[in-house]
C-alpha cells in the first residue's frame, strides 16, 4: 500500500487557501494553513474549522474554477502512482482537504481508497461548515493514521508493508506507523522525522529508492 497526502504533496496547491482567494481571504487562511502544516498549531481540527468558517459565502462554482485553473498534479505524481499500481500496490489518498477535489484527483489517478472532508453547501454557497461523516467529523492526522491502519487490515497486510508520503505535521501520525515514511518538499519537522526526504525534483524520485 502507498498512502498519499493530497495538498502540496500529490497536487501543487493548498485547496482551502485557493478557495479563500475567491472572497479575498487567502492571506488570512494561508497563514493558518502554514502554521498548522509546520506543527505550530497542534489542534488541526480547530485550525480547519477556523479556515472553513472563513469560506462562508463562497459560491460552489469557485471551487470548479480552482480545480480547472489552479490545481495541477505535482511532477512525477502520475508516474509514481502508475508504477506502484503496475507492481500490484494499492493506493490510498488521505487528505485534510475536501472531497470536491479528492474525488476528481482520485478519478484522474485511479486511486483505490480515499478519505477527506465534505464542505457543507446550501443554495450553491459554502456555509462555512463541514459535514459530519459516518467515520467522524474531520480527517486530521489521527484519522489519516486510522485510515491507513484500517486499509492495511482490509488488504491483510502489515502497516510495515505500507509507504506513507506527505509534507505537513498532520501527516506525521500515519508516517509513524508505516514501513517507509517519505517527506515530499516538506516542512522542517516532517523532513527530520521521515525516513526518506525528497527535497528536489518530482514525486517519482521515490522510485530511485524502491526499484
Amino acid at each position: 500500500l502507498i498512502a498519499f497526502d493530497m495538498d502540496s504533496t500529490l497536487i501543487n496547491i493548498e485547496c482551502v487557501d485557493e478557495i479563500a482567494d475567491a472572497v479575498g481571504r487567502k492571506a488570512e487562511v494561508s497563514a493558518i494553513t502554514e502554521a498548522a502544516m509546520r506543527g505550530e498549531i497542534t489542534d488541526y481540527k480547530e485550525s480547519l474549522r477556523q479556515r472553513v468558517a472563513l469560506l462562508k459565502g463562497v459560491h460552489a462554482d469557485s471551487m470548479e474554477g480552482v480545480y480547472r485553473e489552479r490545481l495541477r498534479l505535482n511532477p512525477g505524481a502520475a508516474e509514481l502512482v502508475a508504477e506502484c499500481k503496475k507492481v500490484g500496490m494499492k493506493v490510498l489518498l488521505v487528505s485534510g482537504g475536501f472531497t470536491f477535489f479528492t474525488d476528481r484527483v482520485s478519478q484522474e489517478l485511479g486511486i483505490d481508497f480515499m478519505r477527506s472532508n465534505v464542505l457543507d453547501i446550501e443554495d450553491g454557497l459554502l456555509t462555512g461548515r463541514l459535514v459530519d461523516q459516518p467515520w467522524g467529523d474531520i480527517c486530521d492526522g489521527e484519522e489519516k493514521k486510522k485510515m491507513l491502519l484500517q486499509t492495511c487490515a482490509q488488504l491483510g497486510i502489515s502497516p510495515l508493508q505500507a509507504i506513507a508520503m506527505g509534507d505537513g505535521a498532520n501527516d506525521l501520525p500515519m508516517m509513524s506507523v508505516s514501513g517507509l515514511s517519505v517527506a515530499y518538499h516538506a516542512k522542517p519537522q516532517v523532513r527530520e522525522q521521515a525516513m526518506v526526504a525528497i527535497n528536489e525534483g518530482g514525486l517519482d524520485r521515490l522510485l530511485e529508492v524502491l526499484i
